[in-house]
């Protein structure tokens, strides 16, 4: 069996013209309460219930090896149907943690 080599594909925008440029910069200087939002609908409280975080965000994973004590891995299946999806659940946990202590140290 070999190892493939994925194929990666970079996307390079065309540079803006000056119309484009010159559009931009008048949208951002258009004051706040000119614009018009009428076809966008108002995302409330059941919006914002419902929202799942990190659904469009796809960091590219890596493939390791840890030594993990067998009652934590034990927990994180018991925690979804059929032990199926443990270790998205454990990944979440360490993004949470990083997160979470990022901040921290600024």
């Amino acid at each position: 069996m070999t190892a493939r080599t994925p194929k990666i594909v970079r996307y390079v925008p065309k540079p803006l013209t000056e119309e484009q440029i010159a559009e931009l910069r008048a949208l951002a200087e258009r004051p706040y309460d000119e614009i018009d939002f009428s076809d966008i609908p108002e995302a409330g409280d059941e919006f914002f219930a419902n929202a799942k975080r990190g659904t469009m965000y796809r960091a590219v994973k890596h493939q390791v090896t840890l030594r993990i004590d067998g009652d934590v891995i034990d927990w994180f299946k018991r925690q979804v149907p059929e032990g199926k999806g443990y270790q998205t659940d454990i990944n979440r946990a360490l993004r949470e943690y990083m997160t979470a202590h990022s901040k921290k140290a600024g």
